[in-house]
């Protein structure tokens, strides 16, 4: 006998009820990182350093508070998670495939009922089988290696968009995928500038809002550099807490 299928709303309501020791029954798998695990970018560092014979020495600004982290963002347990859509919102490849893959099929409902989202734009919806409690979708512009003004305004407002839609729900952590960075062909460079450099106003602008800013960053080994801090094609991903 097949399973009944679900109503994404009422799985919707039951979920978000739940306390996170109630939620992480829920959770398809329990192999999920939450993030006291992943330590500051700095902390790593000393640690090297340490390791190395360095003398460890104090830093400052956006650097003490990012962290590098590479691995799968659909088993971290933060509040939010970033989709990097594409315009229908029902999924495709990449990171867009496996966020709905690891979801399940509610997902794909409450997507299909909010008729599609425009380019910059975001819209949000409950995590399902997630660790992260809600999926925040935004769908960013196709650059084919190609970046004028209106690809670097789309790509700010996917970030954008996506911090408004955090703060609106009393949200506290979130982690971003490196948005058009894959198949949509934003080159990787100018994303981590946008992304890095997005964040940081947001959080000046909220200063109430926020006490401390984490960057993590899935990367492949094709580096390019954004300040201090190499970025690469893959995910980066950033919590407010």
């Amino acid at each position: 006998m097949s399973k009944k299928k679900k109503d994404w709303k009422i799985e919707k309501e039951r979920l978000l009820r739940l306390d996170r020791e109630e939620r992480r029954k829920e959770y398809r798998r329990q192999d999920f990182i939450s993030l006291d695990k992943i330590p500051s970018w700095r902390e790593e560092n000393k640690n090297n350093d340490k390791e190395e014979g360095k003398e460890v020495t104090g830093g400052g600004g956006l650097s003490d508070k990012v962290s590098l982290y590479k691995g799968d963002i659909t088993v971290l347990e933060v509040d939010a998670i970033v989709n990097a859509a594409n315009s229908s919102l029902l999924g495709g490849g990449g990171v867009d495939g496996c966020i709905h893959k690891a979801a399940g099929s509610c997902l794909y409902d409450e997507c299909h009922s909010l008729n599609g989202c425009e380019t910059g734009k975001a819209k949000i919806t409950c995590g399902y089988d997630l660790p992260a409690r809600y999926v925040i979708h935004t769908v960013g512009p196709v650059a084919r290696g190609h970046v004028g003004p209106t690809e670097t305004n789309d790509l700010t407002s996917c970030y954008q968009n996506s911090l408004r839609l955090m703060k609106e729900h009393g949200l506290s952590t979130v982690a971003f995928p490196c948005i058009s960075t894959g198949i949509y062909g934003f080159p990787n460079e100018p994303a981590a500038d946008i992304a890095l450099n997005t964040v940081k106003s947001w959080i000046e602008e909220n200063p109430d809002k926020v006490r401390r800013v984490r960057v993590l960053c899935m990367f492949k080994r094709s580096s390019c550099q954004s300040g201090q801090l190499s970025i690469c094609s893959g995910m980066v991903c950033f919590w407010l807490s």
